[in-house]
């Protein structure tokens, strides 16, 4: 067939599009790619229900309009056209030169391109990247893409993902194109769809992980974007498996977390790894993951997924976007009537097996996405690199992506913890891995403050924030380390808004950004201080102890709150979290108010 006619840009489109199909046909056993439905009518009443996987959609906003509730903005532009279906319309807006306005703003992040207006006249595209796994090949990929089409830098997020920033509207298609060229297919990274998949990010090389978590959290990315009807849910979805390896994935704050456990001999069921389940994980919304008592085989997590989407999507809220999540279900009707409901969409019986017939847990190192740590086969190492609260410049990318070519296995990791690890690095290379590390600027090890330093992207590129959060991290990082010495490892996440995307609420020591008036109608980024926040064993939600903390005079408050914490610990075996839970309530911001009473 020929190109003769087609303009270059359709013919990077085509290039990509066949690149896709043939990723596709090499996928064994996923179901094809649903046909689109037709348009509806926008009319009071009186629409066709489309014929397609989308009718699931339509039923559930029904029942709410047959109520007399009315559907926010958001459901009535998905009912409209489907958000997937508007590809033509992103590529005729690149060619003027034009980003979207209104519900269209929503509609783009389908495709994984959030315009981030007023805080950058941009583009931000955010990346699916199963596991957080990718090749050096992918990485370099990225790093030309954001070269040559955006702020030649990219972010490490708290999804163990990638987002790229400052891209021009004319430039948004070619990113996408180059990305599908890349091999990784992007649709529903943003916006009312299943998140990236996390799974545990030393999956298949830990020494101490009870299963590989690679192969579900791949398996499970693939049927996402292969079943229409899982985009389009009444608010985002997030999705974690836990492989019980040495760095945590913070399954329990997630919609739906695995957590793999092994059941020993003697009990009800037949001995072996299985996978724990739990639901309605939002800490930004004061709520861990509820364990639901439900056993699973590695087998069953898929369609035990799909089962609990599907309910999420028949009775999600369609009228209020601060109710939609999946907590708000189980606040209403409790888990069992829930699994009930999932279970109908099974074609087998939920097993009940109680978590405290399980093995323990081996405890997650606090540490180990930093540094070098010995995985299996024995002989092989992993790094974990420290990135600079997760920027890396479009040169240090090229650096890492050789360095992961030259020591390792091409293989690229990336964390919650918002670094990245370099696996299977032999012994005799690991002098020459530390040297090409710090040639890029960057460390192989970091100090207990900055292995634990997490912020959110900040208003330099979030409408929603209240502070630089990144800038303000830094600081915070520079002045402790200089006045400081901590033989623990702590964690400090600096979130900008209440949606919490450092999920400020399991830190160690949490900052939550606000604006504080400052006289003349002026104000001055500053925070809100929240402590004892922990997860996994330690899963408690932080409490706050301080409000309207101007962000210059942060450093200071933390260097105080830390000698506190110093003196007062019952020796160096005691962490922060242990120590705060002896101080709950009040009872530690007045600890800390007479330290500082003491000190001054």
């Amino acid at each position: 067939m020929s190109d003769q006619g087609f303009s270059d840009l359709q013919k990077r489109y085509l290039e990509g599009f066949t690149s896709g199909l043939q990723i596709a046909q090499r996928m064994r056993g996923l179901p094809a790619p649903a046909v689109s439905a037709q348009p509806l009518s926008t009319g009071p009443s009186g629409e066709t229900a489309p014929a397609g996987p989308e009718a699931i959609h339509f039923e559930a906003q029904n029942r709410f309009t047959s109520e007399g509730k009315k559907l926010v903005a958001e459901e009535k532009a998905k009912r409209e056209r489907h958000p997937l279906d508007r590809w033509d319309e992103l590529l005729k807006r690149a060619e003027a030169g034009e980003f979207p306005k209104g519900t269209d703003i929503f509609c783009t992040k389908f495709f994984g391109l959030f315009y981030v207006a007023p805080a950058q006249d941009s583009y931000m595209c955010r990346l699916r990247l199963p596991n957080g796994i990718l090749s050096s090949f992918q990485f370099r990929g990225i790093a030309d893409l954001a070269e040559r089409y955006a702020g030649g830098y990219s972010h490490v997020t708290t999804r163990a993902n990638l987002q790229i920033r400052e891209i021009k509207a004319q430039d948004g298609p070619k990113v996408l194109m180059g990305l599908y060229e890349l091999g990784i297919i992007n649709r529903g990274a943003g916006a009312d769809n299943i998140r990236n998949i996390t799974g545990s990010p030393t999956a298949g090389i830990d020494p101490q992980e009870l299963i590989d978590t690679r192969p579900l959290a791949r398996e499970l990315h693939y049927y996402i974007l292969n079943h229409r009807e899982f985009y389009g849910l009444p608010r985002k979805f997030n999705i974690a498996f836990d492989g019980g390896g040495m760095i945590g994935v913070l399954e329990d704050t997630n919609d739906i977390g695995f957590a793999a456990v092994r059941v020993p001999d003697g009990k009800a069921v037949e001995p072996g790894v299985y996978f724990h389940l739990q639901l309605g994980g939002i800490t930004g919304h004061s709520d861990f993951g509820r364990d639901t008592g439900v056993l699973l085989k590695p087998e069953q997590c898929i369609p035990v997924a799909a089962a609990v989407v599907r309910v999420f999507i028949e009775q999600g809220d369609r009228t209020d976007r601060t109710k939609a999540r999946l907590k708000y279900v189980l606040d209403r009707w409790g888990l069992e009537r829930y699994l009930q409901e999932a279970e109908k969409h099974l074609p087998f019986r939920l097993i009940r097996f109680p978590i405290e017939d399980c093995e323990p847990r081996q405890p997650v190192n606090k540490h180990a996405h930093i540094g070098f740590h010995p995985q299996k086969p024995v002989g092989l190492y992993y790094v974990g690199v420290a990135l600079p609260v997760g920027k890396l410049t479009v040169a240090q990318m090229r650096g890492i992506a050789a360095i992961a070519e030259r020591y390792g296995s091409g293989t690229l990791r990336l964390t919650v913890w918002q670094n990245l690890l370099i696996s299977d690095i032999r012994e005799q290379d690991i002098a020459a891995v530390k040297g090409a590390i710090q040639d890029l600027d960057l460390a192989w090890r970091a100090n207990s403050i900055r292995a634990g330093l997490i912020a959110c992207t900040g208003n330099t590129g979030c409408k929603f924030s209240a502070a630089n959060t990144k800038y303000h991290a830094e600081r915070i990082a520079e002045y402790l380390e200089q006045r400081i010495e901590l033989d623990q490892p702590i964690n400090i996440h600096l979130t900008g808004c209440h949606h919490s995307c450092a999920q400020h609420y399991i830190g160690d020591i949490g900052l939550l950004a606000c604006k504080i008036a400052k006289g003349d109608d002026q104000e001055v980024e500053g925070y809100h201080i929240f402590v004892g926040g922990g997860y996994g064993s330690e899963q408690r939600l932080a409490h706050e102890i301080r409000r309207n903390v101007p962000a210059d005079e942060a450093p200071a408050y933390l260097k105080t709150l830390l000698e506190c914490y110093l003196k007062h610990r019952l020796g160096p075996q005691e962490g922060f979290a242990v120590f705060s839970q002896r101080y709950p309530g009040e009872q530690f911001k007045h600890l800390l108010e007479h330290y500082s009473a003491e000190a001054a």
